[in-house]
């Protein structure tokens, strides 16, 4: 095993989080992202109705998908259609149990969830980032005007590219977020890029979360 193997072995996670508890701590800890400032003139687009993800593009997931991947790191997220080219950090989850947002401070700066799959593997990997912060837009501010077909490029440490085709976009309450449809296995290599979004208030912030939802179409 090269150096920079045994380096990416040691960064990946000994023990994965099940998924029926990664869905209500992310809901917990996506909480975090809803304190943005909203104080714009206009806020953060919102999804369109059209946008909503289609079951049946699941069974032409399993049939189109390339091979997945095996485990690397991602370094990097790019999303040509709303001009996000952006590196990320991992992000876990802290002390009480909540899954980290990356540091406010940098509105250019994504986080991967290093307790799920990475990037092309097999399984829902997830990243997230703030729409905004006090100084204004931050990384994922225009994710809800992206449309189905749009594309997101991972680049992962190990020099290659995930490319997911987006086939769903949707905003939902934070009090009534559908965890399993969000986060769940569809046996496919998928991602889901959320951040905060619907209404706003000075009190309680964001009160839903926007989640694109994509598929590895290929691998570069």
């Amino acid at each position: 095993m090269s150096v920079s193997e045994l380096a990416e072995e040691e960064e990946r996670p000994k023990k994965r989080v099940p998924w029926g508890v990664i869905a209500l701590v992310l809901l917990t800890g996506l909480a975090l992202l809803r304190n943005g400032s909203g104080e714009f003139d206009v806020g953060p687009p919102q999804p369109a109705t059209a946008a909503a993800a289609d079951s049946r593009t699941t069974d032409l997931a399993r049939t189109s998908a390339p091979v997945p991947l095996t485990f690397s790191v991602a370094d990097r997220i790019r999303i040509p259609a709303i001009r996000v080219d952006a590196p990320v950090t991992p992000v876990g989850l802290d002390m009480a149990g909540w899954v980290d947002a990356p540091p406010p401070e940098d509105p250019n700066l994504a986080g991967w969830f290093s307790g799920a799959v990475s990037p092309g593997e097999k399984g829902t990997a997830v990243m997230v980032g703030h729409v905004d912060n006090k100084q204004g837009p931050a990384v994922f501010y225009g994710l809800g005007a992206m449309k189905k077909g749009h594309q997101v490029e991972v680049l992962r440490k190990d020099g290659k590219t995930a490319v997911f085709e987006v086939y769903g976009i949707e905003v939902f309450e934070k009090n009534n977020f559908p965890g399993d449809r969000v986060y769940g296995n569809t046996g496919n290599p998928e991602l889901r890029v959320i951040t905060c979004g619907g209404g706003f208030s000075k009190q309680n912030g964001y009160d839903g979360n926007v989640v694109v939802f994509a598929r590895l179409t290929e691998v570069r």
